[in-house]
């Protein structure tokens, strides 16, 4: 059979426009190369842009904003193969790990690093990435 040129993908795709409030942010919240989709930092704010309250709740924000990014690129939390979190102060580890495992069925985790930050965006108290993988299993 033969393919069509439109039946390709890109060999860079850039899912989502990230907004904060109504501006535009100069990233794609997710970029598939090959198998692979890079999941830009998430920080715990609303869709209007306001942070959560303290540490839980701006980690399951934080998460969920994962997860929006991860089902717009037709993958899940069992697709995440690497995670990357930034926390302004070290001592909320233990807090974010509390919502953190929620996240993920059966306590199947992705690898994982986790450091301290001097300054996250916006004041945030963490922010997370991922790297998924999208090939066929």
């Amino acid at each position: 059979t033969m393919t069509n040129a439109s039946d390709t993908k890109p060999a860079i795709e850039r899912i989502g426009e990230p907004l904060l409030g109504t501006q535009r942010l100069p990233f794609s919240s997710a970029v598939r190369a090959g198998d692979t989709v890079y999941l830009s930092g998430a920080l715990g704010i609303t869709p209007d842009g306001k942070l959560g309250e303290g540490m839980e709740a701006q980690a399951r924000l934080a998460m969920d904003n994962l997860g929006a990014a991860l089902k717009s690129a037709g993958l899940g939390w069992g697709d995440v193969a690497k995670c990357t979190v930034m926390l302004d102060n070290m001592a909320d580890w233990p807090a974010f790990n509390q919502v953190y495992v929620t996240y993920f069925p059966d306590g199947k985790y992705p690898a994982r690093s986790a450091f301290g930050a001097d300054g996250l965006a916006l004041g945030a108290l963490v922010e997370v990435e991922c790297i998924a993988y999208a090939g066929k299993r």
